[in-house]
């Protein structure tokens, strides 16, 4: 059996991973979380409770990734979204974006995909 390992970034409970996880055993592929963080405490309450492990803190504090195939990241989005307030990278939360670059730079990955949902392109502050 093939096996993938990952890293969670801003893991919340753990929907993207328990989502990659599904995926991965339905083409019989094993996976591994070999990361994870999460700055919210009760998120990461439910999460070392939903998976045994232990998510860590502020990404911020993240100074390497270990080895991975993959990168999953749900990072806060709402400045961006149409049903935010759509600030951009003024909104403090956004520029959290520039946190998941930073660490992709301290593990190369040889393809990673990153999805955000659809831009408000009247505003200057778009990726």
């Amino acid at each position: 059996m093939h096996k993938i390992r990952f890293v969670d970034l801003f893991s919340g409970i753990g929907g993207i991973r328990l989502a990659l996880k599904q995926a991965a055993n339905s083409l019989n592929i094993e996976s591994e979380c070999v990361f994870s963080s999460e700055i919210n405490s009760d998120a990461q309450l439910v999460y070392e409770k939903n998976f045994a492990q232990k998510s860590l803190g502020d990404i911020r504090l993240i100074d390497k990734l270990p080895e991975h195939e993959f990168l999953l990241a749900g990072f806060p989005c709402q400045s961006f979204s149409p049903a935010g307030k759509k600030e951009g990278f003024v909104d403090t939360r956004s520029i959290l974006f520039f946190e998941i670059i930073r660490l992709l730079d301290t593990y190369k990955l040889n393809l990673y995909f990153y999805s955000l949902t659809p831009l408000n392109h009247k505003s200057h502050n778009y990726i």
